[in-house]
């Protein structure tokens, strides 16, 4: 049986703030296996949907939607970046976090690189 656009969407939802339930919950109250959900979520985010992991907590966001949210706000002024944050159920000080760790990632990189290049 296929589940139109809207209920998936509703569905989804669900796993976003302010909601924040995981997918184990909400495949329990929408009597649908956790796989299925899954599916969705995983369909979503490869059309581009931030979608947190399985987590109630917004650190539970896999590192690439985080590094997608970073580009997001990358050009946005504080004051887009607060209401994106609310939208999301994130705090600008996470993505100032986010930022900075993909910043200094090169860094990191490059000093490994150094440190095995030596005799």
């Amino acid at each position: 049986m296929g589940y139109s656009d809207e209920r998936k969407e509703a569905v989804l939802k669900k796993l976003l703030p302010p909601h924040n339930r995981t997918v184990a919950e909400v495949a329990e109250e929408e009597g649908l296996s956790a796989a299925t959900l899954y599916n969705w979520r995983k369909k979503a985010r490869s059309r581009g949907r931030l979608l947190p992991d399985n987590s109630a907590e917004s650190e539970g966001w896999s590192l690439q939607d985080k590094f997608n949210a970073v580009l997001e706000t990358a050009a946005l002024s504080e004051a887009e970046v607060a209401e994106y944050c609310r939208r999301r159920g994130l705090y600008p000080e996470q993505i100032q976090r986010w930022r900075s760790s993909c910043e200094h990632a090169n860094e990191r990189s490059d000093a490994s690189a150094r440190a095995g290049s030596t005799p």
